[in-house]
């Protein structure tokens, strides 16, 4: 078994063994974007880079089927507000584990994701065990450009969308804007979420996308900061979405703390510090 392991990943090592990023640089490749790279650590973590320091996606080696990151962890915040997705629509592929992990957590999930970068989704299956799954559908495109076609053609319903898109640098700068979310809006059903992570280290930007995705969403919207990071998460509301009594949701996040062994009351207790503005819009007392 450990010889199979090995075949499994590493087949695709870079001819240059070198350290980057405190780590063992395992692969190395250009695109028409630019580059991307995979490190390993000694303590088992493999991670994706797009040639800076900032990490775009990371995995357990020895638990692939785990999340890893805390921004990972946290984008499952909206767990606490709703069941199970039934139809998600990804924008954003990285690594594949947020992907990955609904396949695995929820066997009736029908997942279609847009990515930019075809390279990207072979350095998934390759790398981070990105399965061929006939629930996931993946699309080579732009992914604001797709949102914002479906939405005039009005062709799909999503009760989750969920937008992770990152380059070199930050935030995709197409993933931003009220046109943007007005059309997620429309391809959400009627008690649908959006969820997008967000780069909350430029305050002017942040609070640029906090106002467009506050008017859009008629201020149904929280935003929840990953703790020790820059990510700040933000979760918007369809109309036809329930209210939620922080007692029950406290409930809740103790039930999914077991079940999914991430820290859904720190979730609770992070929204409620971050919030004070429009808590009232989607949390009862």
């Amino acid at each position: 078994m450990p010889i199979l392991r090995e075949c499994i990943f590493h087949p695709f090592k870079s001819p240059v063994s070198m350290q980057k990023y405190d780590g063992q640089l395992v692969h190395q490749e250009f695109d028409e974007q630019g580059l991307i790279e995979i490190v390993e650590t000694t303590d088992g973590v493999r991670s994706l880079y797009f040639g800076t320091s900032p990490r775009q996606s990371s995995m357990f080696i020895a638990e692939p089927q785990l999340l890893h990151s805390a921004y990972a962890k946290a984008m499952m915040s909206w767990l606490l507000f709703k069941e199970q997705p039934d139809d998600v629509l990804m924008i954003g592929l990285g690594g594949g584990l947020l992907t990955k992990y609904l396949l695995y957590q929820f066997p009736n999930c029908q997942i279609k994701t847009i990515e930019f970068r075809q390279a990207i989704i072979k350095v998934a299956r390759r790398f981070f065990q990105l399965p061929l799954e006939p629930r996931l559908k993946i699309k080579v495109g732009d992914g604001a450009e797709y949102i914002k076609q479906q939405s005039r053609l009005n062709s799909e319903q999503h009760d989750l969308i969920i937008i992770d898109a990152f380059d070199d640098v930050g935030m995709a700068d197409t993933m931003q804007g009220s046109n943007l979310f007005s059309a997620c809006k429309i391809l959400l059903s009627n008690k649908g979420m959006l969820v997008i992570n967000l780069w909350g280290n430029d305050k002017e930007l942040f609070q640029q996308i906090a106002w467009e995705m506050g008017t859009v969403f008629e201020w149904k919207i929280l935003f929840l900061p990953v703790r020790g990071r820059g990510n700040i998460i933000a979760l918007a509301f369809a109309e036809g979405h329930p209210d939620f009594s922080m007692k029950a949701l406290r409930t809740r996040a103790k039930q999914l703390d077991e079940q999914y062994q991430i820290e859904f009351l720190n979730f609770i207790k992070d929204l409620k510090r971050n919030n004070s503005s429009v808590l009232k819009r989607v949390i009862k007392s």
